[in-house]
């Protein structure tokens, strides 16, 4: 799927700019780059764009198979949406968390499972009596109690001790970013926490504060129709303006030129004052190489993550047992990691469904798990016991399972470090950049944000950067 506009370059060897990745990192680049007055060429090498936010048919139902939502704690994504003139939805239900008493409601006031009232009732059922009592000694301890944590685990224990984490931040921070804790930075998946731990003297009173500066409502929002409509439209705004998306068309050497920077694609050779790559990492280190020093850079691998989503019919499901969901710690008596009520979730889909239908995400593969024998009857048995209804084989309307391999690694300290080091080499060539998950954070609002700030022009104008051999 080839999508050409005017002015394309065809098999002319000039480009205003070269966008290498299709996702949703390059086309938020490149729809950047059109508003600037410049027509990008986006070279994706597989068949479809958009990266992990994608879709597919189940039982009839066009939705989501990728990533289905996206934070709201930054405005960039829901801006850009509207921009585009999709409308933007808040989930219908809040999220649960499974606990050996039961599933309970996820803390409203919290922020990855850090809970910012200890002594709630929710916590406490979650907690048991003295796991809960551990957590509130927070409040007594000196702020500089985990201020220098190398990672989210080791502030969490220091502060609230470890039922917190094994029963809140595991599966909730865990689930999001499909990592162990003490693998995550906390300044990359909660920005600002430790700050407001300095200023607040409690872990507890900096998730308060920051949580009473966020926008009210529900902290994650998608698209009216699915999230896969977001890449649509950025791929029609930027054919519109001029530029081009090429998919099936692999970036296979990039080097500088004479003054320009020089991308193979294929048999073409594409001229350009300005590269801006958007692959995973590890692509993206491959296609640097000949560019910039890249043998001190290793990028660790992604997990494993395996989604079926299965539409059952289920009556007794229409009071959204669970909410929108709900998160599994390690240990909690099934294989999933997660479950979304995506029905339950999304207004748009529970109009589409109708009552007695619903749509189902079982989610496997926490951090080292192999999940090659995940298959649709064991999530199935999985959802019986997390929703607490029954789900036999003949509930079942259509199923769907999808793995990907590789994938959402971890920001640890040291992938942090690494790829700071890197983006300096980079930017130092001059009209070359990086961007992409692996260099902004996980989720969607930390890659479109960084995706809009790389291709802004460095002057603020519309001259592109101009490459230096």
């Amino acid at each position: 799927m080839n999508h050409a506009g005017r002015g394309a370059v065809g098999g002319a060897d000039r480009a205003d700019v070269v966008v290498v990745g299709g996702g949703m990192a390059g086309l938020t680049a490149a729809h950047t780059l059109t508003r600037h007055g410049l027509r990008p060429v986006v070279l994706e090498a597989g068949d479809d764009v958009g990266g992990l936010v994608t879709a597919g048919t189940v039982g009839g139902l066009e939705i989501d198979l990728g990533a289905e939502a996206f934070a709201l704690r930054r405005p960039e994504v829901a801006d850009l949406a509207r921009g585009l003139g999709l409308a933007v939805e808040q989930p219908a239900g809040g999220s649960w968390v499974w606990s050996p008493g039961g599933a309970v409601p996820v803390p409203p006031e919290s922020i990855l499972g850090i809970p910012g009232r200890p002594d709630a009732p929710e916590v406490v059922r979650v907690l048991g009596p003295a796991g809960a009592a551990r957590a509130a000694q927070d409040a007594g301890l000196d702020p500089a109690v985990g201020a220098d944590a190398p990672d989210l685990a080791a502030l969490v224990r220091a502060r609230m001790g470890e039922a917190v984490l094994a029963r809140l931040v595991g599966p909730i921070a865990g689930g999001i970013h499909n990592a162990d804790p003490a693998d995550l930075a906390v300044d990359s998946v909660a920005p600002g926490l430790l700050a407001a731990l300095a200023r607040h003297g409690s872990l507890a009173a900096a998730v308060r504060a920051l949580r009473t500066a966020a926008p009210p409502g529900a902290a994650v929002a998608t698209t009216v129709g699915g999230l896969f409509r977001l890449p649509r439209a950025l791929t029609a705004a930027v054919v519109a303006a001029g530029g081009q998306v090429r998919t099936g068309t692999p970036a296979t050497g990039l080097r500088p030129a004479g003054g320009v920077w020089e991308v193979t694609a294929g048999d073409a050779v594409l001229r350009t004052d300005r590269v801006v790559v958007a692959t995973t990492g590890p692509a993206a280190l491959t296609l640097l190489g000949d560019a910039v020093d890249v043998t001190d850079v290793h990028l660790p691998a992604g997990s494993t993550i395996t989604h079926v989503t299965l539409v059952v019919r289920a009556p007794a499901l229409d009071a959204a047992p669970r909410g929108a969901g709900l998160l599994v710690p390690a240990g909690g008596g099934v294989r999933a990691k997660a479950l979304t009520h995506a029905s339950a979730k999304w207004p748009w889909l529970a109009a589409a469904t109708g009552p007695g239908t619903h749509v189902l995400r079982v989610s496997y593969g926490r951090p080292g798990e192999p999940t090659d024998d995940v298959d649709t009857p064991l999530a199935l048995r999985d959802a019986a016991v997390l929703l607490g209804v029954a789900l036999g084989p003949k509930a079942l309307v259509d199923a769907r399972v999808v793995r990907r391999a590789g994938i959402l690694a971890a920001a640890t300290p040291d992938h942090v470090a690494q790829v700071a080091r890197l983006v300096r080499r980079v930017r130092r060539l001059g009209g070359l950049d990086v961007t992409g998950a692996w260099v902004a954070g996980t989720g969607l609002a930390a890659v479109v944000a960084h995706a809009q700030q790389v291709a802004a022009p460095a002057d603020g104008g519309d001259a592109p950067r101009r490459a230096t051999a």
